[in-house]
């Protein structure tokens, strides 16, 4: 059982750190999600993130688009079908419509993770530039 109250249930960032529960997480997504808001927070300011995204941990390319473009290059690294990753729970409703757009190569962030030097540039005529990563880790 999460000691800190949670966002999505199961998972919660302390002090730059990833803790889960896996009885209470509700898809290994959300997992993958909140390791984006750590991976796409510049290193200098990792460790003070907590449960919540304050107006004061907002860096920019270090959003919550970063964070869903950042996890689903993670998902796509280790094969997880998009129906996995944008569960039906999952972005406060608007699951199907982000699951749409990526799966029409509409990618939202990908150019905050080029912001970030996550990625280079993307040539969406080139199968499988995106979301193939450069890097996992903001410096």
């Amino acid at each position: 059982m999460l000691s800190t109250a949670a966002f999505l249930p199961g998972v919660v960032i302390a002090q730059g750190e990833l803790i889960y529960a896996l009885e209470t997480l509700v898809a290994p997504s959300d997992l993958l999600h909140e390791a984006g808001h750590i991976a796409v927070t510049p290193s200098a300011y990792r460790d003070q993130l907590d449960g919540t995204l304050q107006p004061e941990q907002a860096f920019a390319f270090g959003g919550e688009i970063e964070a869903i473009a950042w996890s689903f290059a993670a998902a796509t690294a280790i094969a997880m079908p998009l129906s996995k990753f944008f569960h039906p729970l999952g972005y406060r409703g608007h699951a199907p419509t982000l699951a749409m757009n990526f799966a029409l190569g509409v990618y939202p962030g990908v150019q905050g993770l080029i912001g970030a030097g996550l990625a280079a540039n993307v040539r969406f005529d080139a199968p499988g530039a995106y979301p193939a990563l450069q890097r996992w880790l903001r410096a």
